[in-house]
């Protein structure tokens, strides 16, 4: 303001001065206060030009650098443009904060979905979009529940009580590949809604496979228990023959086999899940394994059947296999005694080792029993699940088996082929890995 009302002061004391030294006499001081608001005058034309300049330049958008020199306007326009700067830097970091904070959001496992107070999508990021099915460019501003046409969420949205989640079927969706998804709403902001969506198919999956899993689990004890429950009063309360209590004697000896083998399998499964993976250093001899795995075999077909089967062990010397000896010894018995259980006596059944071409091994258990419908193949490693219950029980199987063949497989890199179709028998491989397998004479020619 000082250097405002000095300016002023000597525009009009320069034009006052001129104005004196140009006067006729005798009119020195008529035309020296003429030209003195003459003056005064040209300052604020002057003055108000260069405010006009300040204003064009912030209505161009104050994109171009501007001299107004000292003063007013030249301060205005340096603190103006100070501003300006300071505003842009700050709307810049914004700017930056919030592509981070949407990067974020959308590196997300989550499905995240931000909507307004009509629920209509202001944004969502690429989870959601594979959760409901969403497209960017035809979605935003859509109503969330004109494109998600499910009863229960309408319900949940509805009651406005968005404590806890609600579950509903995923896009992909299928009878063959169910999907569920897990939805909630968080209020924030001005009526906004924050949805937060989880893919929890697995949760439910490993859920109903460990309820399956119990009630299996009870299932096959109980039975065995209530036989041996009842045998035992009737020991108590009748008087028996020798003949009647040895009969009854073994039946529940054979109860008490089954619980046995039962516990047996569901402590190998829990020592599969709980340690740690069978070393690469550790060598079985293949041929050591089949000798141990056909004595077994012999002695299970002898116990469950009044004649034998036709077993057909291909021995392979010479050959060594990487892993637990105790693992790979259950997975191919569980495989053997499988065909034993299932294939009528006096029929073949073929068991071997054979080299592959790209150094890998592969062992086989075919045999001549009747077969499995296709259906049933994807869940024949399931625990407990059986082809034919019944059958299973009258030779003694847990439906634990083939669990434990795939546990083994996994953890040896091996994998497990089922090929079978029904009345045409079954072919049970199990395929090793190159690293897994190695010559004895290979290894004795690089030691010597």
């Amino acid at each position: 303001m000082y250097w405002r009302l000095l300016s002023l002061v000597l525009c009009q004391a320069g034009v006052a001065g001129i104005g004196w030294l140009i006067a006729p006499k005798g009119e020195e001081w008529q035309i020296t206060l003429a030209m003195t608001l003459l003056g005064g005058y040209l300052w604020f034309v002057l003055d108000s030009l260069r405010g006009m300049r300040l204003l064009r330049w912030l209505r161009s958008g104050a994109a171009d650098d501007l001299s107004l020199g000292n003063g007013l306007w030249g301060e205005a326009y340096d603190r103006i443009r100070r501003m300006l700067r300071d505003s842009s830097r700050l709307t810049v970091d914004s700017d930056s904060r919030l592509k981070d904070f949407l990067a974020a959001l959308q590196a997300s496992p989550n499905g995240v979905v931000l909507l307004d107070s009509d629920t209509r999508i202001e944004w969502f990021n690429q989870t959601a979009a594979d959760h409901f099915g969403f497209d960017v460019r035809r979605d935003l501003l859509q109503h969330f529940g004109n494109l998600v046409r499910d009863p229960g969420f309408a319900a949940y949205l509805f009651a406005h009580n968005f404590l806890n989640d609600v579950t509903m079927p995923g896009r992909e969706n299928s009878s063959s590949k169910p999907v569920t998804l897990s939805v909630q709403l968080h209020p924030y902001g001005d009526g906004r809604l924050l949805l937060l969506s989880r893919d929890i198919t697995a949760v439910e999956q490993a859920e109903a496979m460990r309820r399956d899993f119990v009630a299996n689990v009870s299932h096959e004890i109980r039975t065995p228990l209530t036989v041996l429950a009842g045998f035992v009063e009737t020991l108590q309360t009748l008087s028996l023959d020798d003949q009647e209590r040895h009969r009854y004697l073994g039946l529940m000896s054979q109860q008490a086999t089954r619980m046995q083998t039962l516990v047996s399998d569901l402590l190998t499964l829990s020592r599969l899940e709980g340690s740690p993976l069978p070393s690469v250093h550790e060598w079985i001899s293949v041929d050591l394994l089949m000798q141990q795995c056909e004595q077994d075999a012999r002695e299970l077909s002898h116990l469950l059947w009044t004649q034998s089967h036709d077993l057909r062990f291909e021995r392979v010397a010479g050959w060594e296999i990487a892993g637990s000896a105790l693992e790979l010894h259950s997975a191919i018995s569980n495989l053997i005694g499988n065909a034993i259980r299932y294939t009528p006596v006096q029929r073949r059944i073929d068991v071997g080792f054979k080299s592959l071409p790209d150094g890998g091994m592969v062992f086989y258990v075919k045999d001549q029993g009747p077969g499995i419908a296709q259906e049933h193949i994807p869940r024949l490693t399931e625990r407990f699940y059986r082809v034919d219950r019944s059958r299973s029980r009258e030779t003694g199987g847990t439906g634990l088996g083939l669990a434990i063949v795939k546990h083994v497989a996994q953890r040896h890199g091996t994998e497990l082929t089922i090929d079978s179709f029904a009345g045409k028998g079954s072919t049970f491989s199990l395929t090793f890995p190159p690293h897994r397998v190695r010559s004895v004479a290979e290894m004795s020619n690089i030691h010597g």
